[in-house]
């Protein structure tokens, strides 16, 4: 759950979205077997470009 957390810091010092929409995104890639920091936070900065 640290790869979750630090994606998260990440991604809303970043962009300064919702918290609640990036944790929710971040999660559903975790438990999809995602667990690198770095590319939790890679996919979670290009879904958040795209809309």
């Amino acid at each position: 759950m640290d790869a979750q957390r630090i994606a998260v810091d990440a991604i809303v010092t970043l962009t300064d979205c919702d918290r609640e929409q990036v944790v929710a995104f971040i999660r559903r890639l975790y438990l999809t077997g995602v667990t690198d920091p770095k590319r939790l936070t890679f996919k979670g900065l290009q879904a958040l470009a795209r809309g």
